[in-house]
């Protein structure tokens, strides 16, 4: 049954990428930035509303009231990494724009890569690292000064549940040279989407959003390490069982 729940939306997602796709293209033509945004948010509601309809996963948030508060609020978002789902989910929650920081190889993939390259969103060459954040730094301190929040996945790319990837300092360094501050968000995708899967399962997935951790005066590495710290606990807690190894492989108290 969940086989032919998931060939399901996956044929919503291909039915209805294409005319949104072309839709999005001719649209750049006169729309603003922040209309096409929410264009692109639309779309992206229907493939969670498919989600829960044809797949029956739920989203369960808590934390909201730990957003910036404010049109202009700056903001620098930095999400768990585990399935597709997270990157479709985050504009249908947020209140602001969100300017994803995402390999501009992805630009290229026919209609939905198309779209996102016509969006006002940051786009980098991973080949040139050094060329690639001053990339980051000059267009994030833009958008962010237009209250547009920054969402980066520390982690770089989708890791298998229960596990921990390497946590790069990308998005507290621009934390650190924009003056904005970073909210932490854990999210227990894996649980029905998980890496790399066709299938998806029925279940709850939980977002829990962090309070903000402020920039000035820290260093990236510190940051980062408190964001890592939060986050991975938070998971622990949302998702105990993508865990329950780690506790039966500590050492014995003497």
């Amino acid at each position: 049954m969940s086989f032919v729940r998931s060939l399901l939306h996956a044929l919503w997602m291909l039915v209805t990428v294409v005319p949104w796709g072309i839709w999005m293209v001719t649209a750049s033509l006169w729309s603003t930035g922040e209309q096409m945004y929410w264009k692109a948010a639309r779309w992206l509601g229907w493939q969670i509303d498919a989600l829960r309809i044809l797949c029956g996963v739920q989203v369960r948030v808590t934390g909201m009231e730990n957003l910036p508060q404010g049109k202009t609020s700056p903001g620098i978002l930095l999400v768990k990494h585990q399935s597709t789902l997270e990157t479709f989910l985050m504009p249908t929650l947020m209140p602001h724009p969100l300017a994803y920081v995402f390999k501009r190889e992805l630009i290229y993939i026919p209609f939905f890569g198309w779209a996102m390259g016509r969006m006002d969103m940051i786009h980098i060459d991973r080949s040139q690292r050094a060329q690639a954040f001053s990339k980051v730094v000059e267009q994030g301190k833009r958008l962010l000064a237009q209250g547009i929040w920054v969402i980066m996945f520390p982690e770089g790319t989708r890791t298998p549940r229960g596990q921990t990837g390497t946590y790069k300092l990308g998005g507290t360094r621009l934390a650190v040279a924009t003056g904005a501050p970073v909210i932490p968000i854990a999210v227990s995708s894996a649980k029905c989407w998980p890496r790399k899967s066709f299938l998806k399962r029925p279940g709850v997935v939980d977002v829990s959003i962090g309070k903000p951790i402020p920039s000035e005066g820290r260093q990236p590495e510190e940051m980062m390490r408190e964001v890592q710290a939060w986050i991975e606990a938070e998971m622990r807690r949302l998702d105990p069982e993508a865990y329950a190894q780690e506790s039966t492989n500590e050492p014995a108290q003497v």
